[in-house]
């Protein structure tokens, strides 16, 4: 059965981890990820919800994350993206290996479907990987010792843990619109139309099931065009027999939310109106900023936030 509506990619992932500085000083210091936009977690005030990508969080480059602090190690399994995968331009893995050293963060190589990956861990102990691909265009931002021309261009996709892997393909091909691209031992591959973010692993052999916590994705989200677009998405899965939420309003994108027969929490999140919306290119991820809703109670929701600044590591000053 081929799909009717076809998704260009991954719009973001988002992950729970600890300490808000550790989070910015490593995808912001060591990846040289840009922080596009400082807001809190909306369903929950009182923490971050701190976002990074290409100089401006352009959909196919944005991770997210929710930091609690006194959060729990999660465990990663079966209903959850288990590893998420950065792109860099083609050439560039040594200088990440040789990064990665300088920073004393431990990795090992691999091969799957003939690439080349770099896998290390933040440190939280989300699962990361490097892959180099020419597809993609360059990000437009260095920062530290991170040049343009090494720095990481969005995702290359992730890994999707599932305890029904069967039915996660099926939703992928047949509801997402993406195609089967490869099988290789464990792993079948599927890619969607766009150049970044367009890559997804499955895992056939389900593991033991994931439990949230710090160190854990929470979610994938999958990219609709624009607003008319995406209430036709929600129809389109709601067609499809999974339950899907009613539109909401993440101040930078419109989200619905369903969980795949696999345990995924899946989203489709729209393109605009992006992260220019309350700061220019210039300012963005500058300052904290709050939601209309939400701002008559910023002073009680900045007392209960730990400091957390872009900021270049030490290693990386002239």
């Amino acid at each position: 059965m081929m799909a009717t509506r076809r998704t260009a990619g991954i719009h973001h992932i988002t992950a729970i981890v600890g300490n808000p500085q550790e989070n910015v000083d490593f995808y912001a210091g060591v990846l040289g990820l840009r922080l596009v936009k400082k807001t809190v977690n909306f369903d929950d005030p009182g923490t971050y919800h701190l976002y990074f990508g290409d100089e401006t969080g352009t959909p196919g480059t944005i991770m997210t994350f929710f930091p609690w602090p006194q959060a729990q190690k999660g465990t990663i399994g079966s209903g959850q993206v288990g590893v998420t995968t950065f792109v860099v331009p083609e050439g560039a893995l040594s200088f990440w290996q040789e990064r990665l050293n300088k920073w004393g963060v431990g990795w090992e190589k691999n091969i799957r479907f003939g690439e080349e990956v770099l896998q290390f861990d933040d440190p939280h102990g989300l699962h990361l990987e490097l892959v180099a691909r020419t597809e993609g265009k360059l990000s437009g931002w260095s920062f530290g010792g991170v040049p343009a021309e090494k720095a990481i261009k969005g995702f290359g996709g992730g890994i999707l843990y599932t305890w029904k892997p069967e039915k996660t393909m099926e939703l992928l091909e047949n509801v997402l619109g993406l195609e089967k691209a490869a099988e290789e031992g464990d792993y079948v591959r599927f890619r969607s139309w766009d150049d970044l973010g367009n890559i997804v692993d499955v895992k056939k052999t389900p593991l033991l099931p994931g439990r949230m916590g710090a160190g854990v994705v929470h979610h994938i989200a999958w990219r609709a065009q624009d607003d008319e677009d995406h209430v036709k998405w929600q129809a389109h899965v709601r067609q499809n027999g999974y339950q899907v939420t009613p539109i909401i309003d993440r101040q930078y994108f419109n989200s619905v939310y369903f969980r795949e027969a696999g345990g995924i929490l899946f989203e489709i999140a729209t393109d605009p109106p992006g992260f220019t919306r309350d700061e220019t290119k210039e300012e963005l991820g500058s300052r904290l900023l709050l939601p209309p809703w939400l701002e008559f109670e910023r002073e009680q929701i900045e007392s209960m936030l730990l400091p957390a600044e872009v900021r270049v590591l030490k290693g990386d000053q002239a």
